[in-house]
């Protein structure tokens, strides 16, 4: 019998999540395979959900061989030679996972992360993006509802509540929903019209963003009509929708613009996102970035540009600290998401209250739709779990007989990092 097990999600109060849901439990069990999951006061399946699905409840997993977690686990967790499969947050050289990842290599475990399983065109086959998107334009909607409501203004998003908030995400949709009814009906504040939601991006995470934003009276509009919509006929009965491509972000230095070439030569681009910057409400963030691509919003663009600008609220799904939102510089809690950039003087402060813009930045947003969320992910995740489990990892790496979307992820094998990662040695330096 093959052995599974599953670990609480403890690394705060709002993490509910759980990579295998009872049901696919119940499934899984037909294919000779064992499940321990550790007891849960918050995970979003009870624990008498698992123990019906047939599945053993108990805090010790010493008996199980691969384990499955959702995000980083503590350092006195591991154990000698075992295999982990979680979301590790390393493989951009994450300084504050360092050492767990130096831990896993010298217990001699395995490392398999869910974000590097892709199919043959990069694309990620197990995320959450879809539900940070979701969650995040929910948050991004009552950020933007408060904020009006602290200065005065009267507006329909006002009764927008968080995503936390509604019981399911139908009970949100039905709200937005509402709300979508009533802008049609009355418009917008004149105050705050054209409402203009620029969108960076177009995968998962955005794809899900959209799906909320779509419930309301949308038009789609491209990135140059963007700049000189306030100069038009526009409707205050309506939002503006604008989804931002690489393309839209910057220019090649000479030459015409290449996706491939841009990902594989950054150097050979400049940012022209700061022409939109000034004319759009909302910015939502929904981009994978790393430091080798410019940014989004610079803390130079917003103090240059301080009191000219009609941007309110940057919703920051991607939160990356200082990042390709850059005035992102603190993560955020549920109960405590946004806070208030004063690019003149640098500073933050929580809550709506400041001359600047507000950042809605949570981390974990798709904890906030636990249930959702981790049926569509251990959904997809189902079909790789009895190779993992059933797995001889005592082979060499070669000969480990791991599906190539699998394979793929494998991040530390025996204790080394496996050839397509043997880039974070440098970012492991001073941890030895």
């Amino acid at each position: 019998m093959n052995r599974v097990g599953i670990r609480r999600e403890d690394k705060n109060i709002w993490e509910r999540r759980t990579p295998i849901i009872p049901q696919h439990i119940k499934e899984l069990k037909e294919k000779d395979i064992e499940f321990f999951v550790q007891p849960s006061k918050i995970r979003a399946f009870r624990d008498g959900e698992y123990v019906e699905a047939g599945a053993n409840i108990q805090d010790s997993l010493n008996q199980c061989n691969v384990i499955f977690a959702v995000k980083e686990i503590p350092l006195d967790f591991f154990e000698k030679g075992k295999t982990y499969v979680f979301f590790s947050h390393t493989t951009k050289g994450q300084k504050h996972n360092m050492p767990m990842l130096k831990k896993i290599m010298d217990l001699k475990c395995q490392l398999i992360d869910y974000e590097k399983i892709v199919d043959e065109k990069n694309r990620r086959l197990i995320f959450f993006g879809r539900y940070a998107g979701l969650a995040g334009m929910i948050d991004t909607l009552w950020a933007l509802g408060q904020r009006l409501n602290k200065g005065g203004i009267e507006n329909p998003f006002a009764e927008i509540k968080q995503t936390y908030a509604y019981s399911s995400l139908e009970e949100a949709k039905k709200s937005i929903k509402k709300i979508s009814g009533d802008i049609k009906k009355k418009g917008l504040p004149e105050s705050i019209t054209p409402l203009i939601f620029g969108i960076a991006g177009y995968g998962n995470v955005s794809k899900g963003a959209q799906e909320i934003i779509d419930i309301l009276p949308v038009k789609e509009i491209t990135p140059e009509q963007v700049v000189s919509l306030r100069d038009r006929d526009y409707s205050g009965k309506h939002i503006y929708k604008v989804v931002f491509k690489e393309e839209d972000i910057v220019d090649p230095l000479s030459g015409e613009f290449e996706l491939q070439d841009y990902y594989r030569h950054p150097e050979k681009y400049k940012s022209k996102f700061d022409k939109y910057l000034r004319d759009l409400t909302i910015l939502v963030n929904a981009i994978y970035w790393d430091k080798i691509y410019p940014r989004l919003v610079t803390k130079k663009y917003l103090k240059e540009n301080y009191g000219k600008m009609r941007l309110m609220v940057i919703g920051d799904i991607g939160c990356d600290i200082n990042g390709a939102i850059e005035c992102n510089v603190k993560i955020m809690e549920p109960d405590n998401p946004v806070f208030v950039y004063e690019p003149l003087t640098d500073k933050i402060t929580d809550g709506f209250k400041g001359k600047g813009v507000v950042v809605l930045a949570v981390d974990n947003l798709p904890c906030e739709l636990p249930k959702e969320s981790s049926e569509d992910f251990s959904s997809a995740l189902k079909k790789f779990i009895p190779e993992i489990a059933k797995t001889d990892f005592s082979v060499n790496f070669d000969d480990c007989n791991l599906s190539p979307e699998i394979k793929n992820a494998v991040i530390v094998y025996h204790g080394k990092l496996t050839p397509d990662y043997q880039y974070l040695e440098k970012y492991l330096e001073g941890e030895k």
